[in-house]
């Protein structure tokens, strides 16, 4: 990351990777007895994206807090490679992205933006979607989580959502059927057979949205997929990628891809200290060696 907004989103001197203040392990955020109205992950979840505490959970507050979020927290898939679990429930969750400033794929990020939000009084719906494939096809049932938020300023509902890598800057209005403008390109939200919603970029079906209400719970299936399964795109390679302030930068393997004002420029980074140092200073991620793509091969032989 370029680290522009290093500084509102670092945590105080002493916090321990992992560790949240005020929120013991195993807790759901916001149910602690005895608590405060505000639990302190709130605000320790703020600094990581460098937002202030929206005044009212509005859809201006909600535009600002989906786009500092696309600009701080890496959309990444290491966890699958370095043997961390995936585990979709609010504390782990928020333990992960706020007290150990991770990233992570989309159950994790969307999981733990809904906690966020509903924190901060916005009504938020969890809804499971397939990804358009380049065939024509789809992906797995609950191949993809995102949101439905209610504001309240009655705008909306939207469709928010910060765990689909390259997507939409701004929550998109859930109920408009025409083109919306957006810096990550021109979208739309059709109709599709049976009530369900293709989400569409630039004239391109990038996922169809079924809008029952869905728990965390539903997508562990989908989760476990794509942590276990060889046909899965998040077993097969590495990525790390981020909205910056002028582009996108995205780190796949050792080689490190920026986009700025539309031009792109990549460069492979020739040695395992450059890579590491990519991870830390353009994504704020530390790590002890490079991530490599994990050999499911070693998990069936073993079993």
């Amino acid at each position: 990351m370029d680290r522009q907004l290093e500084t509102p989103g670092e945590e105080p001197p002493g916090t321990p990777p992992g560790a949240l203040p005020g929120t013991p392990s195993g807790t759901p955020p916001g149910t602690l007895p005895g608590a405060s109205p505000e639990p302190a992950w709130v605000a320790a979840y703020l600094r990581r994206i460098g937002c202030r505490r929206p005044a009212v959970p509005d859809s201006a507050a909600l535009r600002e807090l989906q786009l500092r979020h696309l600009r701080t927290v890496p959309f990444e898939n290491l966890s699958i490679h370095i043997g961390e679990a995936i585990v979709l429930a609010d504390t782990p969750l928020i333990d992960k992205i706020v007290g150990a400033r991770r990233g992570g794929i989309c159950y994790e990020l969307n999981g733990a933006f809904a906690a966020l939000l509903r924190a901060l009084g916005f009504q938020v719906t969890l809804l499971q979607a397939r990804v358009h494939s380049a065939d024509g096809g789809f992906g797995i049932p609950y191949d993809h989580l995102a949101l439905r938020v209610g504001t309240a300023d009655g705008t909306g509902p939207w469709l928010a959502d910060v765990g689909f890598g390259d997507h939409s800057h701004h929550p998109l209005v859930f109920g408009a059927r025409g083109g919306q403008q957006d810096p990550g390109g021109t979208f739309r939200i059709a109709g599709a057979a049976g009530g369900d919603l293709d989400v569409v970029r630039d004239g391109k079906p990038q996922y169809r949205l079924e809008q029952r209400p869905r728990e965390l719970a539903d997508f562990e299936a989908g989760a476990w997929y794509h942590q276990t399964s060889p046909a899965s795109h998040f077993t097969r390679s590495l990525v790390c990628t981020r909205l910056s302030d002028h582009g996108r930068i995205t780190l796949s393997g050792s080689k490190l891809i920026t986009t700025v004002h539309g031009e792109r420029h990549e460069q492979n980074l020739g040695s395992d200290p450059a890579v590491l140092a990519a991870y830390r200073d353009h994504f704020g991620l530390e790590f002890d060696q490079v991530p490599t793509v994990k050999d499911l091969t070693k998990d069936i032989t073993s079993e």
